[in-house]
């Protein structure tokens, strides 16, 4: 995996690009080609691909402590006297 990889892949640019080409010619009349278009994505992703990704290790972790607390209320259900 190239170091451009890491937040999109080459489908994921190829597809997102055109879309923000298309974003800020009608928003800001902004022509941008392709290249500089993913050029542009990949700055981004990278600068706030990190938060993202954080963020959502934060939601899956605070998801799966509730599923532990669950599961851990389950089994002193089942503790015998």
């Amino acid at each position: 995996m190239s170091r451009d990889e890491r937040f999109l892949s080459h489908a994921q640019l190829a597809e997102l690009a055109p879309a923000l080409q298309r974003q800020l010619d009608s928003e800001f009349g902004v022509e941008l080609g392709a290249f500089d278009a993913q050029s542009l994505l990949l700055f981004v992703a990278g600068r706030i691909g990190p938060a993202i990704y954080n963020r959502a290790l934060a939601d899956a972790r605070s998801a799966l402590d509730a599923r532990m607390e669950s599961l851990q209320s389950a089994l002193w259900e089942l503790e015998r006297d």
